[in-house]
């Protein structure tokens, strides 16, 4: 029988010892942690300082182009203010051509509203007076159906005339929208004719309309 082998104790090699004391130990793991604390607060003030960089830059930036706007707002007021002296003289000046519209644009061609009507005239009876009154201002493009002028004309003659027909005559004129009249009796050998007409805008002079060449 036999025998079993004794055990052998196997030695891998010197054994290892921290001697060092444990408040050694314990400085050098505050330590430690003291450094990369310290790496990290370095890292984020590094972030702080660049972003606070970063954003001043931003700000100086936009101060400057504000800054630049202002100037240029500025010197543009400056040319309004020079131009206003010009821009004053504009207004008055287109003030003063509605007014002129206004006032004169009813302004009619007398000679040519006389003219039209003693066109239709017999050749003996002749236009002694008349009262005529101008219309609105021109409102449409067709001056043809606004009134222009109305009133009454009146005509003397040495012999009887036909107050029809003479009113018949007149209707008939280019411009008359309407006419129509009577005859007095003034002596044994004079008559008067009073004729009532309304012509239209046609006999406007138009030099102070709008749009006009002056």
């Amino acid at each position: 029988m036999a025998l079993a082998s004794a055990p052998s104790l196997t030695v891998g090699g010197a054994p290892r010892v921290n001697l060092l004391p444990r408040a050694v130990i314990e400085r050098r793991e505050r330590s430690g942690l003291i450094r990369k604390w310290g790496w990290g607060l370095a890292g984020a003030l590094g972030v702080v300082v660049l972003a606070t960089g970063g954003a001043y830059a931003l700000q100086l930036g936009a101060q400057q182009r504000l800054d630049a706007e202002n100037a240029r707002t500025i010197d543009l007021l400056g040319q309004v203010a020079a131009l206003q002296p010009v821009n004053q003289k504009l207004q008055l000046e287109s003030e003063l051509a509605d007014f002129r519209t206004q006032a004169m644009g009813t302004d009619l061609k007398w000679a040519g509203v006389l003219d039209t009507i003693r066109s239709a005239l017999p050749k003996d009876v002749g236009i002694i007076e008349y009262a005529l009154t101008p219309g609105g201002l021109p409102q449409g493009d067709d001056p043809s159906l606004e009134t222009g002028v109305q009133g009454t004309i009146s005509f003397t003659s040495g012999t009887p005339a036909d107050i029809v027909g003479l009113i018949r005559s007149v209707r008939a004129l280019p411009g008359v929208i309407d006419a129509d009249g009577w005859a007095n009796t003034l002596s044994g050998s004079e008559y008067r004719y009073d004729l009532r007409v309304t012509l239209d805008q046609s006999v406007y002079a138009g030099a102070y309309a709008d749009g006009a060449d002056q």
